[in-house]
């Protein structure tokens, strides 16, 4: 999976779609009014963490068991 590819690109290539993630995110629960952009800044730290953690923790599962 790392190859031709390498682990950095393969890292800053998840980090941007966590990124881009959290950002729909925002913009979903803005949209719903489930959201001000008063309270955006604390709200997008709190998302961004949950996308970052959830994300991080499939990735390193799916490498443990393709080396299984």
């Amino acid at each position: 999976m790392f190859n031709s590819f390498g682990i950095h690109d393969f890292m800053k290539s998840i980090d941007e779609q966590i990124l881009r993630a959290t950002k729909e995110i925002i913009v979903k629960f803005i949209e719903m009014g489930r959201l001000s952009p008063s309270n955006l800044h604390e709200s997008f730290k709190d998302i961004y963490a949950v996308v970052n953690e959830t994300v991080k923790e499939n990735v390193a599962v799916s490498s443990n068991d393709k080396k299984n």
